[in-house]
């Protein structure tokens, strides 16, 4: 028999037991480095081109930019609701906590699955009661779960109600999105189904369920606005442009500082990224936005406000219009149906345009879209096309 003694291969061990620990520590490094917590999933395929469908025809009802707000929920203990209805997709910061726990950008509810507080209330799930900002018909949704890795819910499912009042105990809710599974740390879009597309009604508040337990960066709820036209004068100039009113930025050619529908949010922009702004070209031009109006209706007052915009509004710019029953215009098929509104001219810095006088058509006459073209390129705040509409049915003047 062979005996070694301990005091001999102590060295041996401990030599093994510090190579082990190096070796951990280095693989998990590089698993670490494998992650890059800035990196954001990106869409393709078939979610791509529905996401790019909804965001073309239809508007976001619930952002807080239109007027949403968050009403209330069923818990928010890591990140407050308020955040589901913020622009952008969120960040993330590293190694930012508070008392409660790592910071999150969005809506993160606490564990309750398998917990007894769970068993307790007999709840199954965390739910977040959103006013909606513009009324209207609900077409589909981007439940965001971006940066949520290892906190995001299984499954959502989305119920939708008409109400006057703040919801309560006695609202009815009915279902537009069926509980379906949802990827972490990723946009998920869904469309309703057709039967419930089929039906046209319209929506003033959301319950967002999720299953049972997380967190969702974002939610944009997808759809057209349920516009109360006899809330309107009949002979009112209106703005058509309005997003509140039902306008639609569909298309532009570039928007590679900020978005276009920026150009027909409420209010003034508060800085120069709340507005609609190209790259520099290195040609004449122009740069261009198309604006689908709220309703068939002539074109009587045009603002074109260049607030913020100090070394790079436009120099001129053009505003034309045309009837169609389309909103494609990728093809090139309507480029001769434009018609002159205002002819080129010259635009100011930090400035809000006025235009009555400039308008070379007369009110008889009504158009569907109009197309904003600035000169060589730059920055424009905010669009407003007044007119007066064709085909509803509007309020009366009390006699």
């Amino acid at each position: 028999m062979v005996i070694i003694s301990w005091q001999r291969c102590s060295p041996v061990i401990a030599t093994i037991s510090r190579l082990t620990i190096i070796i951990l520590k280095w693989e998990q490094q590089a698993m670490m480095q494998d992650i890059d917590t800035q990196e954001q999933n990106k869409l393709s395929g078939a979610p791509l081109e529905l996401e790019t469908k909804l965001t073309t025809h239809c508007v976001d009802l619930a952002s807080e930019r239109v007027g949403g707000e968050t009403l209330s929920c069923s818990d928010d203990f890591f990140a407050e609701m308020e955040n589901l209805i913020k622009p952008g997709r969120g960040i993330f910061i590293d190694d930012k906590f508070t008392d409660r726990g790592k910071w999150m950008d969005g809506w993160e509810s606490r564990r309750s699955y398998g917990r007894a507080h769970q068993r307790e209330s007999g709840r199954e799930f965390d739910w977040c009661i959103i006013r909606l900002g513009i009324r209207g018909i609900i077409r589909g949704f981007d439940i965001d779960t971006n940066y949520f890795r290892g906190n995001a819910p299984e499954s959502v499912s989305v119920e939708a109600c008409f109400s006057d009042v703040e919801p309560n105990a006695d609202t009815v809710w009915e279902t537009v999105l069926e509980q379906a599974p949802v990827e972490a740390h990723s946009q998920n879009i869904f469309a309703l189904d057709s039967e419930i597309r089929a039906n046209n009604k319209a929506f003033t508040h959301i319950r967002l369920n999720i299953f049972p337990d997380g967190g969702v960066a974002r939610i944009r709820v997808y759809g057209e606005a349920d516009v109360g036209w006899s809330q309107f004068i009949d002979g009112e100039l209106i703005d058509l442009a309005y997003i509140k009113n039902g306008g639609k930025a569909l298309l532009v050619n570039d928007m590679f500082f900020s978005d276009k529908n920026n150009l027909i949010m409420p209010g003034r922009g508060k800085d120069m990224g709340d507005g609609w702004e190209t790259k520099r070209r290195r040609d004449p031009g122009p740069d261009w936005s198309i604006v689908k109006l709220a309703s068939q209706g002539s074109i009587e007052k045009v603002i074109v406000d260049t607030y913020h915009f100090k070394g790079n509004f436009p120099d001129t710019f053009t505003l034309e219009a045309l009837v169609s029953t389309s909103d494609d215009f990728t093809d090139g098929q309507q480029e001769d149906k434009w018609q002159p509104i205002i002819e080129r001219t010259k635009l100011y810095a930090h400035r809000e345009h006025l235009f009555i006088n400039e308008i070379v058509v007369n009110d008889q006459q009504s158009f569907t879209h109009v197309r904003l073209n600035i000169f060589p390129d730059g920055g424009i705040s905010r669009l407003r096309v007044f007119g007066k509409v064709s085909g509803k049915v509007l309020g009366k003047k009390a006699k």
